[in-house]
């Protein structure tokens, strides 16, 4: 089957038409194990596995030093250039090393209190002894990833997406069969694993074509620059996690474990579906506006993400709502009460689409300050909002935060976009 000439000639279409296939297959995937895991481990059990997933993000961030934004730009800025990529890739293996080690240890030492404040129950004890033997996958994975999408190759990105996702679906179903949720547990602690090696076998050929990895050497020369990223991803990745567990624990506490999971499984449709964008966000747009320089070239850009993305999302949000009693139904049949949070979490969402692509320009120029800025007034507005509005309207009131928390960011992330582009004016002038 061809592709049509109107995609064939728009990238992020080529982008967003491929990923398309990808996310439907793991769309279909996911919907198949969470109605399992839903059957299976209840509402308490969803929300453990939410609670784990909130702390893989933060170890991948931890495990690679926040660098993975910083290697897409300086990939797609350096690929004709093998000096500067030895320069990156050195820079980038002496983070990876401290950061694995690191990590490893705190997980090590540290396995009893995570387990009681992320779980409630020193019970999983050793399921963080165990990601400490995964941190050094989830930190190769994360920079390998970091080179696939700084050199946009899409396709490849697409396959190991979709392969790793089969497998560790596949591994996630037979241990929850046998192990019940300490089996579903432990398979989603392995998946980082199980993509690496996924990577490293479909993409290993370009890697070396770009790492040359006998003569990386244990120094540091682009330390400044990765640093910057580091710390924007600190409060982008690592402190939003860690708000996501605390509000979790927050709906345990003040309402009870059932609607903590509920709050879970709605999050866990909106990330379904929103990972679709951030694979464009890394190949496509954060590349493509490193390249910007002006703000005529920067809002032409940003209106043909707009007309190209944001219409698709609208209509599958609004199909999402109209069917939300049947997602329910499929997905999570036991779950009562969560109808009335798809209105709030998919307004949220699509806010939070389109304030994103903006705030991406903050990792493509590096607006640290900025940056860090938004995301610190975000995480504040976020859990300020839900503590309040848990107490009205219950658990309706975390996603009633979400949304309003975006509208807010959106604007203010707006104005420094903007406000960047005139100060650089005045700059030239």
């Amino acid at each position: 089957m061809k592709i049509p000439p109107f995609i064939r000639q728009n990238l992020l279409l080529k982008m967003t038409s491929l990923n398309a296939g990808v996310i439907g297959v793991r769309l279909f995937i996911s919907l198949f194990i969470q109605r399992l895991l839903a059957e299976i481990v209840g509402e308490a059990g969803i929300a453990k596995i939410g609670s784990l997933r909130n702390l893989l993000e933060m170890l991948s961030s931890f495990a690679s030093v926040g660098i993975f934004s910083g290697v897409v730009k300086y990939v797609a800025e350096y690929q004709e250039d093998k000096e500067q990529l030895q320069k990156l890739f050195s820079t980038t293996l002496v983070f990876t090393v401290i950061g694995t080690i690191v990590v490893s240890i705190t997980l090590f030492l540290s396995s009893t209190y995570l387990s009681v404040t992320i779980f409630d129950s020193n019970q999983y004890v050793y399921l963080i002894k165990l990601l400490a033997v995964i941190v050094p996958f989830i930190s190769m994975f994360r920079i390998f990833n970091g080179v696939v999408n700084g050199l946009s190759r899409y396709k490849k990105l697409a396959g190991i997406d979709l392969f790793s996702y089969i497998l560790s679906a596949a591994l996630t179903v037979i241990l929850l069969l046998t192990n019940n949720i300490d089996g579903a547990l432990i398979a989603i602690a392995i998946t980082p694993a199980l993509q690496f090696f996924v990577l490293l076998y479909i993409f290993i050929k370009v890697l070396r074509e770009y790492v040359q990895f006998s003569k990386l050497k244990f120094q540091v020369p682009m330390a400044k620059g990765l640093l910057a990223f580091s710390l924007m991803s600190f409060f982008s990745t690592v402190l939003l996690n860690y708000v996501e567990i605390d509000i979790r624990v927050m709906i345990q506490n003040r309402i009870n474990f059932e609607e903590a999971g509920i709050w879970t499984a709605m999050t866990n449709i909106s990330k379904n579906y929103m990972v679709f964008s951030s694979a464009i966000f890394s190949l496509y747009v954060l590349p493509k506006f490193a390249s910007i320089y002006n703000k005529r070239d920067f809002k032409a850009e940003l209106l043909n993400i707009y007309k190209t993305l944001l219409p698709l999302f609208g209509v599958g949000m609004l199909l999402v709502y109209f069917l939300r009693d049947y997602v329910i139904m499929i997905i999570y049949p036991d779950f009562h009460g969560m109808e009335s949070l798809f209105k709030w979490q998919l307004l949220g969402d699509f806010v939070r689409l389109a304030a994103l692509v903006l705030g991406y320009q903050f990792l493509a120029k590096k607006m640290v300050r900025n940056f860090i800025f938004s995301e610190i007034l975000s995480l504040a507005l976020f859990y300020g909002f839900s503590y309040y509005l848990t107490g009205i309207y219950g658990v309706e009131g975390v996603v009633m935060a979400h949304f309003l928390r975006y509208v807010i960011y959106f604007i203010v992330v707006l104005y420094l976009v903007f406000r960047y582009f005139k100060k650089q004016q005045q700059i030239t002038d």
